[in-house]
């Protein structure tokens, strides 16, 4: 089974332009996917599929996924809205309001979940959502799972994109999972990187994004002075690839398409920065 992976895809962020570059590095990801030799079973966008959550961007979003030949499936991130979303993707079942639903396959099962809290750049997962997690993997305890989700529950070391390992919804989402060895891998977004690590004894992978990429920095980052860093980078936009061989997920990244940075640490994007940190240190 071949599960196709694209996250943080944010079109509309030049509004009113239905040729920005966010829908441009969008559509190569889509002519490779659909043109190339590596035809999916279904594409998930895993969260930030626009930048505003506006009912027009997602218009333009199914305009270019209208060539795709095979099911496409989104899951919620912090720059969407649930209501536009689930209109535009009617197929989605909404569960106690929020966009989490299964999708079983004779080899697999996908659990997708909601992260996302309105208003909030971090994550977010509920008593509600836990609950739903929680019935959904009961019955399927003998058969492989996979988690889909936008915020990943670990520190990546790009330290002002990422949730604080201890967040309460972070514990929320391991003490749920736990116990659970039917599921073999957890897909997200929303670090604008390829990134594949172990969690909880869980392999991970982070989809890199269509739109530009975070630059790689791990250094440490002070909140309070920018230093000039590189901060987004027009890589190639990321197209992920996660192959079932009915025992292992193996996962495959490729840059579609040249690198110019597009933003560094200076103080128009200290906001940002700081706004991250302060949600990171409430929680």
């Amino acid at each position: 089974m071949l599960i196709a992976q694209i996250t943080d895809i944010h079109v509309g962020f030049d509004r009113g332009n239905a040729d920005e570059h966010n829908l441009r590095r969008l559509r190569a990801v889509l002519n490779r996917l659909n043109d190339g030799p590596d035809r999916p079973d279904l594409l998930l966008l895993t969260g930030d599929l626009t930048e505003y959550g506006d009912r027009e961007s997602y218009a333009l979003l199914q305009e270019a996924l209208q060539d795709c030949a095979y099911p496409v499936w989104p899951a919620a991130g912090n720059h969407d809205m649930r209501s536009a979303l689930i209109e535009a993707f009617p197929q989605v079942p909404a569960q106690d309001g929020f966009v989490q639903y299964v999708l079983d396959y004779p080899a697999i099962s996908i659990i997708v979940i909601d992260t996302l809290e309105e208003g909030r750049h971090g994550g977010a997962f509920c008593e509600v959502r836990a609950d739903w997690l929680e019935k959904a993997l009961a019955p399927r305890a003998d058969r492989p799972c996979i988690i889909v989700m936008h915020h990943p529950p670990f520190e990546s070391g790009i330290a002002w994109l990422d949730s604080g390992a201890e967040e309460p919804w972070i514990q929320r989402f391991a003490t749920t999972v736990a116990g659970h060895d039917q599921v073999v891998a957890i897909l997200s977004g929303h670090l604008h990187r390829p990134i594949s690590t172990v969690w909880n004894g869980i392999a991970l992978t982070v989809a890199g994004s269509t739109a530009p990429l975070a630059a790689l920095d791990l250094t440490a980052i002070d909140i309070t002075r920018p230093d000039g860093r590189a901060m987004i980078s027009n890589e190639p936009p990321v197209l992920t690839l996660h192959r079932w061989d009915g025992r292992r997920l193996i996962s495959h990244m490729e840059g579609v398409e040249g690198a110019q940075i597009l933003a560094r640490y200076d103080e128009k994007f200290l906001p940002v920065v700081q706004l991250i940190d302060r949600e990171r240190r409430e929680r």
